[in-house]
């Protein structure tokens, strides 16, 4: 009764009320999904995952007169598990709240950034955006043979004959890698089915250099049926839901300093020095990230 009551309300002073309470114009909310995935998340970094997006998406499909939720992804990937679980929720409120879902790539929907593109029932492109990357990764260093030269001595204990697979301290074993490569194949084709369930149809179905962890512009993406489309956020809705649509911006609220029992002053201390090392050792991750694809 309340939103009918305010909705002839809007459409009777349409001509004098600001848009942004006008209730008579279109309304799609606009989630910004932005940075490497599963990162360290602290004031000095921000990543993207489950728990620091969830009240956004929330938000935005909560709106019951909007009829679409807008995505804008600008990430080069990171961890599987975190862009499974966004994929998973925003799949989940699309279809609780029946709503179609729009994504737009910004600079680059790579790998797990892709993969949580894949919610989208539409995704759409810059022509010079990266995207695609579908694939499985993982790296490390070796410092064996540095800590024979600085003369250390490794003493590791432990109860289970696996418990050290691919310790960066002792020379790469065999059957690490081994055991290493099975879990990349299984995580690549949970990646992949996911990518053909999503894409259906618009993928060529003999070209398995989609999945060969290559990646694209944005221009080439829509030629392989990775993308719907080329245009950014604002024309694409304009197009669909008419020039006076709205489109705001819906974020996650949160506080910068978490709270820790103890003195104030020396936990903020502690605190910020310690988000201070991760932001950074989090910002050389991401920063590696961004770089696999050139930008």
């Amino acid at each position: 009764m309340a939103d009918s009551f305010l909705s002839s309300l809007s459409r009777r002073f349409s001509g004098i009320l600001p848009r942004k309470w006008r209730r008579d114009l279109p309304v799609v909310p606009v989630v910004r999904l932005s940075g490497a995935i599963g990162m360290q998340t602290t004031p000095f970094a921000r990543s993207l995952s489950l728990a620091g997006t969830a009240q956004a998406l929330d938000k935005a499909f909560a709106m019951k007169s909007a009829p679409a939720v807008a995505l804008l992804i600008n990430s080069p990937g990171g961890s599987p598990v975190q862009s499974h679980l966004i994929f998973r929720r925003i799949r989940a409120l699309a279809e609780e709240n029946e709503k179609h879902v729009f994504a737009f790539v910004e600079d680059a929907a790579a790998s797990g950034g892709y993969m949580i593109a894949c919610a989208a029932d539409e995704i759409f492109a810059d022509p010079c955006s990266i995207v695609g990357s579908i694939g499985v990764v993982t790296a490390g260093f070796g410092f064996d043979k540095a800590i024979e030269k600085l003369g250390v001595e490794r003493r590791v204990y432990t109860a289970g004959e696996r418990k050290v697979t691919l310790d960066p301290f002792r020379p790469t074993r065999p059957e690490d890698v081994e055991r290493l490569d099975v879990l990349l194949k299984e995580l690549h084709t949970v990646f992949v089915d996911l990518v053909r369930s999503r894409r259906g149809d618009a993928l060529p179905a003999d070209d398995e250099s989609l999945f060969s962890g290559e990646f694209w512009l944005g221009t080439q993406a829509a030629g392989l049926g990775l993308v719907d489309g080329l245009g950014d956020v604002r024309s694409i809705l304009k197009a669909r839901y008419g020039e006076e649509v709205r489109m705001p911006l819906v974020q996650s609220s949160s506080g910068l300093i978490p709270r820790r029992p103890g003195g104030f002053g020396a936990a903020l201390a502690g605190s910020l020095a310690s988000q201070a090392a991760d932001g950074a050792m989090a910002a050389v991750e991401e920063r590696a990230l961004w770089s696999r694809l050139g930008l």
